[in-house]
């Protein structure tokens, strides 16, 4: 009998640039890794997924200084776009993305607008019993 996949979870809260960047980027290598990863999407995620503004290059305040020099860095070398890359994560491996659906109504946002990005929208204890006792979990 073979083992179930090691499972990868990423609680993807805050959504500037950098660190959606960095969910895509860990999530496509873990499925590419062939682990089953889920990305779990909470309030500002919600939200910029909502609007849909995951691509934006915008980074947080305290690097206001040097953003404008890493926006223009990310674009002359072709980084993928953060939804290009969750795209190719699930061609490439088990990847799955869900939305809190607490954080559709704290977020005030369309919860129709946010299924149609996303795999399952689910309550916080759902949520719960599916990434307990995952190989990996981050909070990102």
């Amino acid at each position: 009998m073979l083992s179930p996949k090691p499972r990868f979870i990423i609680f993807a809260h805050n959504a500037t640039y950098d660190k959606l960047h960095q969910v895509a980027t860990l999530g496509l290598t873990a499925a590419a890794m062939d682990k089953d990863v889920t990305v779990v999407l909470l309030f500002w995620t919600i939200k910029k997924l909502s609007e849909g503004r995951l691509n934006e290059l915008d980074f947080p305040p305290e690097y206001e200084s040097q953003a404008a020099e890493v926006a223009k860095l990310i674009k002359e070398r072709n980084v993928p776009l953060i939804t290009d890359m969750l795209d190719e994560a699930k061609k490439v491996g088990q990847f799955r993305v869900v939305a809190c659906s607490a954080g559709l109504e704290y977020m005030g946002v369309d919860a129709d607008v946010v299924a149609k990005h996303v795999d399952e929208v689910m309550g916080l204890p759902a949520i719960l019993l599916l990434t307990a006792g995952a190989e990996t979990t981050l909070f990102i």
